[in-house]
């Protein structure tokens, strides 16, 4: 069994279709990364979010608890 490639050189070429492969994987890679990125915002954003809710939530328990003790 023989390689492919005889050299890194020819691997990066890809037979001529080096540059459509890499841009591929690059943009790839970029995409997930992003999707990475945008995930962690929004799970920060939606953390935030339910803790203002339950907070505002306790708040009023508190006032109605006041208003008919």
């Amino acid at each position: 069994m023989s390689p492919y490639f005889r050299n890194f050189a020819e691997f990066i070429a890809m037979g001529g279709h080096g540059s459509y492969v890499w841009s591929t994987w690059l943009l790839t890679l970029l995409g997930i990364i992003a999707l990475v990125f945008f995930s962690r915002s929004q799970r920060k954003a939606t953390y935030r979010d339910i803790t203002t809710q339950q907070a505002r939530q306790q708040q009023r328990h508190q006032r109605t608890a006041k208003g008919s003790g």
